[in-house]
């Protein structure tokens, strides 16, 4: 079994951290912890490299990563925040002289041949874009730089989403509920990434009381909460309050497994 790192690119929630025109005091926070960019996560693994999700800040965050090669991008769902920074990789595929290999789920091929429609003309303007897409869905494991990815169902809202499980390590963002039969590939974790967007109650998002009764029923090692929002609180405090085994996370904290 190779080693397998985790780097949380972005911990925050659709508008990021801080909001624009927000004075509350995490969006005028002056600890780095505080400052969240869209949510996406880097695997590395001795044999490539693979993001999760790719948001409106990919590229700033590609930079700040040092990253230079890439192998692949899987994406979770189709929502804005995960998938507008797709354009950011042509500096990749000039540098590595190949299209991006993207995998993801039918419904979210359709909306990124709409979304990107240039991108996938018979004709692409020079410079456009390549993808090399891949489907993938749930309880149909698949290989990826040299590791076996387990994608499985929750539902974010009414929408279902793709949570992902690589060695013992699941990484589950933009969910409020996770069905019974996915339940298996969340147990005995030994790195669990769950969104907690806030204290109070959300419609399509785990609040913080949800995060926590979920990371106690999986009985992970580590659980590390993302795609938190400004409503959640100063990371200080809030993490100061979790229990043992949890943890807030943060934009370029990196978990080994």
């Amino acid at each position: 079994m190779s080693a397998l790192s985790l780097e949380f690119l972005g911990t925050g929630t659709s508008q990021g951290v801080p909001v624009i025109g927000c004075g509350c005091s995490v969006c005028t926070s002056s600890n780095p912890k505080d400052q969240r960019l869209r949510t996406s996560a880097l695997v590395r693994s001795e044999s490539g490299t693979v993001a999760i999700d790719c948001g409106p800040d990919f590229r700033q965050q590609m930079l700040r990563a040092g990253v230079n090669q890439l192998d692949a991008v899987v994406l979770t769902h189709e929502h804005m925040d995960h998938v507008s920074g797709l354009d950011d990789l042509r500096a990749l595929q000039f540098l590595q002289k190949r299209p991006t290999a993207i995998y993801c789920t039918e419904r979210v091929e359709i909306r990124l041949r709409q979304q990107f429609a240039y991108a996938f003309s018979e004709k692409p303007y020079p410079g456009a874009p390549q993808f090399e897409l891949h489907r993938i869905q749930a309880g149909v494991p698949f290989d990826l730089a040299g590791e076996t990815w387990m994608p499985f169902v929750v539902v974010h809202g009414t929408l279902p989403v793709l949570a992902f499980r690589i060695q013992s390590m699941v990484y589950i963002t933009d969910a409020s509920a996770i069905p019974d039969e996915s339940l298996i590939h969340v147990k005995n974790a030994r790195h669990l990434v769950l969104n907690a967007l806030r204290i109070e109650p959300h419609y399509s998002h785990f609040h913080l009381e949800q995060a926590l009764e979920i990371a106690q029923k999986a009985g992970a090692r580590n659980t590390w909460l993302t795609h938190i929002s400004h409503h959640l609180g100063l990371h200080q405090e809030v993490d100061a309050l979790l229990g043992p085994g949890v943890q807030l996370a943060y934009d370029g904290l990196k978990v080994t497994e």
